[in-house]
């Protein structure tokens, strides 16, 4: 199924973007602009499918009460979800983050609900939001990357997303980088998220702070309480972001690994542009700048063909939120949708 350019003009819409790590929701005018936002905690991997489905619920009812009783049933709900999803049905077909195994998530939020819902991979929001409203606008044929607990992808070609036979293409973060290599969650090992997201940036932290010595210093007192194990990839790019040496050298090797695998990503799509968004991306040039010298330095046929310029987000932590609303509309409306 595809996706056009677009969406149409009208009144707000509710977006969801259930990551891994949180669930954020907005209230998104048609303009792409957050009116009013709110976030929670994921619940955690082992928790019940019907435990984050309430979860959506509880955030998208705060958000229809910011609007006015009488407009409130016309307002569309999307939902930008971590996983693989047949967007067509609207199951997670497989979440390797949350319990989800084939959960008819778009039924049973219509149900509870009370209006259509329309339920879409989380990074197809993000790249829509930024091909609308932020950094890809203007290019026709589109990577999108989104760095969080994982990394998630999507493709566009001529203003439409890609979303292959079954609706799940674009699962790039699951490609096997290294054989044998660090275990995913996914099942698999050595796959391209265990060495260029967030958690991988987490994990160097950790283990470059529980190793000690003085280059460690700055981590240790970026973790809440000096406890390495509480480090996350936002003290990475905070302390890095700082002057951290270490935290700068952890940037720096996840971002190689990040141009290693987008190497692999342009030779198979040869897009104009890629975009790199989610939390991960903050660092912005300290973790993009190696990913472009190593996606220049290992692209076959370097030197004898273009290497797409690779921008950071525009949209930030919003993306997901402000894609997943601008799809509810488009399909609200009878326009572009998931």
């Amino acid at each position: 199924m595809s996706t056009r350019a677009g969406g149409p003009a009208g009144g707000p819409a509710v977006g969801v973007d259930v990551g891994g790590t949180r669930v954020k929701a907005g209230l998104v005018d048609d303009r792409g602009r957050v009116l009013k936002a709110t976030a929670r905690p994921t619940p955690e991997r082992t928790a019940a499918a019907a435990t984050v489905e309430s979860l959506v619920v509880e955030v998208v009812h705060e958000l229809l009460g910011q609007v006015p009783v009488t407009r409130r049933p016309a307002v569309p709900v999307g939902v930008g979800a971590a996983g693989f999803v047949d967007a067509a049905r609207g199951r997670v077909v497989f979440a390797p983050h949350l319990s989800w195994r084939d959960e008819p998530l778009r039924d049973r939020l219509t149900a509870r609900l009370g209006r259509a819902v329309l339920v879409d991979n989380d990074a197809h929001a993000v790249a829509w939001a930024e091909h609308r409203f932020g950094a890809g606008q203007g290019e026709s044929h589109l990577v999108v990357l989104t760095l969080g607990t994982g990394i998630g992808g999507a493709i566009l070609t001529d203003g439409r997303l890609q979303r292959g036979r079954h609706g799940l293409a674009g699962e790039f973060g699951h490609q096997q980088l290294v054989p044998g290599g660090l275990p995913c969650e996914c099942g698999n090992r050595g796959c391209w998220e265990q060495y260029a997201s967030g958690r991988a940036l987490a994990r160097l932290a950790r283990e470059a702070a529980l190793a000690g010595g003085g280059r460690a210093a700055g981590l240790l007192e970026a973790a809440p309480d000096g406890d390495a194990p509480e480090l996350t990839g936002e003290h990475v790019s905070r302390t890095a972001r700082q002057g951290d040496p270490a935290s700068r050298e952890i940037l720096a090797e996840v971002g190689r690994w990040l141009g290693v695998g987008l190497a692999g990503v342009v030779a198979s799509l040869d897009p104009g542009t890629v975009v790199v968004g989610g939390g991960a991306s903050l660092a912005g040039d300290l973790l993009l700048d190696p990913a472009r010298e190593t996606l220049a330095r290992t692209l076959v046929g370097r030197g004898h063909r273009p290497v797409p310029p690779v921008r950071a987000a525009r949209l930030g932590g919003r993306a997901g939120v402000v894609g997943a609303a601008d799809l509810a509309r488009g399909a609200a409306a009878g326009g572009p949708s998931g």
